[in-house]
Formats: structure tokens, sequence, C-alpha cells
């Protein structure tokens, strides 16, 4: 499988998952990167009016993992740990987590994300590590 291919088969997996049809997120793959957007809705405010933080937490998971998945073809990554620093708060318009692949030892990989707002600002950031499961990338998982 070629990589171009690879990276959008991960991104309609993405897409039909079902944790996906609450957020309605939009994935971009591509070698060691990929980019999360995901449209701001009052369904994700807390009580002061902007989005809680498991949707920061959502984003920069996802493109950092997707990151590292890019260059696993074979099994799916698990996430082993991930820290995130907010940094500012948001309630409308669209956030993008953008993650990219910054250390690879052997099946430990580690990612790096910045989130941010509608105009460019950085919202959050967060970095984590990742490393191959024993889960075969295949239909049965909706990659295919």
């Amino acid at each position: 499988m070629t990589n171009e291919r690879h990276w959008r088969t991960l991104e309609r997996m993405y897409s039909n998952a079902p944790c996906n049809e609450y957020y309605a997120p939009l994935l971009t793959v591509s070698d060691g990167r990929s980019e999360v957007v995901i449209e701001i809705k009052g369904k994700f405010f807390h009580s002061a009016g902007a989005i809680h933080g498991s949707v920061y937490f959502k984003a920069l998971d996802d493109a950092s993992f997707f990151a590292v998945n890019s260059l696993v073809k074979d099994v799916m990554v698990l996430t082993m740990d991930f820290n995130i620093y907010l940094m500012r708060p948001v309630s409308s318009g669209e956030i993008k987590a953008i993650g990219k692949v910054i250390q690879v030892s052997g099946d430990i990989f580690t990612a790096e994300s910045r989130l941010f707002d509608t105009k460019g600002r950085k919202i959050a950031r967060g970095r984590g590590r990742f490393t191959k499961s024993t889960i075969r990338l295949s239909r049965k998982i909706g990659y295919g």
C-alpha cells in the first residue's frame, strides 16, 4: 500500500468511528503529521461558556495519534501517556490541532500537537508517547 493510500484510509477510518459522530472532526494525514479540525458547538461548552478541556484533549491526542499512525502501516498505535497545557478559552469558530512525530525509539513514538483557534492563536499544546498495538489495520476495524 502506498503512503498516500494509507493516509486516506486512516482518514476514512477516523471519520467513520462512532465517537466522531458527536464531534464531527475532519482529519488530514500526511508523513509523520496530521491535522484535526473541529467546529465549535454549544454542546461542547462548560458552565462558563467555552469549550470543555475534553474537546482540547480529543483534538490534540487525535492529531498526535494519527501523526504516529501515518508511519505505522500494519497495526493501530496506542496512546501510552499524553499531557496537555491549556492556554486560552475558546467559544466560537473552529479549533485546529496540528500533530507531528518528534522522536522514534524502537516501538515508542513521541509526538506533539498544537491547538489553534480560528484567529490562529495558540490555545493549547500537548505531547504524548505512543506504541504499536496488536490490533491489525484491517477492514474489521474500518481500515480498508
